[in-house]
């Protein structure tokens, strides 16, 4: 089951350090490391179920 319940203990410090991250990066650069970031975070999950609902979420909110 996805957790989508408030997860990280300082969500703001995360925030930054995700855009820190991409300082510097080109437009082309910047989308390339997301897509690379999220295999990656797949790949840590593992569980296609779980993965089935955070797409299922992620694209429910693409037109938000």
């Amino acid at each position: 089951m996805l957790n989508t319940d408030p997860n990280l203990p300082d969500p703001d410090e995360a925030y930054a350090r995700l855009i820190a991250a991409h300082d510097g990066l080109s437009e082309a650069e910047s989308h390339a490391m997301n897509a690379r970031l999220v295999l990656i975070l797949m790949n840590h999950i593992g569980d296609r179920t779980v993965l089935d609902e955070a797409l299922r979420l992620a694209r429910e909110g693409a037109g938000s």
